[in-house]
C-alpha cells in the first residue's frame, strides 16, 4: 500500500560538472570554462512502498540523480527532501562494490558499525537466499548474482525505508536477473521497501515499476504510470525507446533501433533537446525549451500534433 506523502521529494534539481581544462592550458590556448549540466531542473517524487523507475539513454543523467539523491554529490540547484531515517544504494557492478579483502561477515557489518544497530547476519543472508555460512568465504568465492545478493543484503543491513537501486542487474546473464528482480521484489513486499529504480533496460522496468520517468540529455520528459507509459507513450522519446523493444508478444509490429545520437551535452542544442532526433519537431522546437506539464515536455503534444 502506497503512502499518500511522498517518502522522497526533489524540487528543481541541478547538477553542474567543471570539465574545464586546467588552468594555464587555458591561458595558453585562450579557451573558457567548460560546464556540464549532467541534471537539469529534475522534479519528482516517490512514495513509500512504490517503486519510481528512472531510464533513458548512457548519459542521460539518471545515475547522477541517484548520486545525488545519496549524497555523493550536492545539488549545484534545487532541493532534495527525504522523509524517511535512511537509506541506502545497490550499485551497478557487484564485482567492483564489494571489498575482496573482506570477508562477508565484515563487509555486512560495516554499515552497522555506523548506524550502531540492525540485524543479525545470519539472518540478513537468509534473506537474500544464501546461508549463514557464506559469512565467512570471501567475494571471490561468488558468483554474480550471489555478490549482488550480498550487496542487497549490506543495503538492507541498515534497515533502511529507500533503497536506491543503479542498474542492479545489468551486469548479470539474464537467468540471474530475473532472480535478482524477484528475490527484491519479494522484499519490497516483506520489509515495505521504496525503490528507485534506474535503468536502460525498458524490459526490466516494465517489469518492477509502478511509475517512469524517462531523461533524455539531463532532464524528464515524461513522467507516467507504468502500465500507460507502455501502453500509450506520448513523448517522442518515450515512443523511440518503446519502438526499440523485441517484440516478444509476436504482433508483427515492425521493430526500429532509436535513431541517431545523444548530442555533446557540453554544447547541446537550442530549444527542445531531443528536436534534432524527433521526426515531429517544427521551427518552435529548435527555438523554445518545452515546459513540463500533464507529465511530459513536448511542443508537439502540448499542440495536439501528436
Amino acid at each position: 500500500m502506497h503512502s499518500a506523502n511522498p517518502l522522497l521529494k526533489l524540487e528543481s534539481v541541478s547538477r553542474d560538472f567543471d570539465v574545464s581544462q586546467p588552468w594555464l592550458n587555458r591561458v595558453i590556448e585562450r579557451e573558457p570554462r567548460r560546464i556540464l549540466r549532467a541534471v537539469d531542473r529534475v522534479s519528482f517524487e516517490v512514495k513509500s512502498g512504490e517503486t519510481l523507475a528512472l531510464v533513458g539513454e548512457s548519459g542521460c543523467g539518471k545515475s547522477t540523480v541517484a548520486r545525488l539523491i545519496a549524497g555523493l554529490y550536492a545539488p549545484s540547484e534545487g532541493r532534495i527532501e527525504f522523509r524517511g531515517r535512511r537509506l541506502q544504494m545497490i550499485f551497478q557492478d557487484p564485482y567492483a562494490s564489494l571489498n575482496p579483502r573482506w570477508r562477508v561477515r565484515k563487509i555486512i557489518a560495516e554499515p552497522m558499525i555506523f548506524l550502531d544497530g540492525g540485524k543479525p547476519i545470519g539472518e540478513l543472508l537468509l534473506q537474500v537466499g544464501l546461508s549463514p555460512d557464506d559469512a565467512e568465504r570471501y567475494p571471490h568465492e561468488f558468483s554474480g548474482g550471489q555478490r549482488q545478493r550480498i550487496s542487497i543484503a549490506r543495503a538492507l543491513a541498515g534497515e533502511p525505508e529507500l533503497l536506491i537501486c543503479d542498474e542492479p542487474t545489468s551486469a548479470l546473464d539474464v537467468s540471474v536477473q530475473a532472480q535478482i528482480l524477484n528475490l527484491m521484489a519479494d522484499l519490497q513486499d516483506r520489509l515495505g521497501l521504496t525503490y528507485l529504480f534506474i535503468s536502460h533496460n525498458l524490459a526490466v522496468v516494465s517489469l518492477v515499476a509502478d511509475r517512469v520517468g524517462v531523461m533524455y540529455l539531463g532532464r524528464i520528459v515524461e513522467l507516467a504510470n507504468a502500465a500507460d507509459l507502455f501502453a500509450r507513450p506520448r513523448h517522442p522519446y518515450s515512443r523511440m525507446l518503446l519502438d526499440a523493444l523485441p517484440d516478444l508478444g509476436m504482433t508483427g509490429k515492425p521493430r526500429t533501433p532509436v535513431a541517431g545520437e545523444v548530442p555533446n551535452p557540453l554544447a547541446p542544442p537550442a530549444g527542445c533537446p531531443f528536436h534534432p532526433r524527433c521526426p515531429h519537431a517544427n521551427a518552435r522546437c529548435q527555438v523554445e525549451v518545452p515546459r513540463f506539464a500533464g507529465g511530459v515536455a513536448c511542443h508537439a503534444v502540448e499542440e495536439g500534433r501528436i
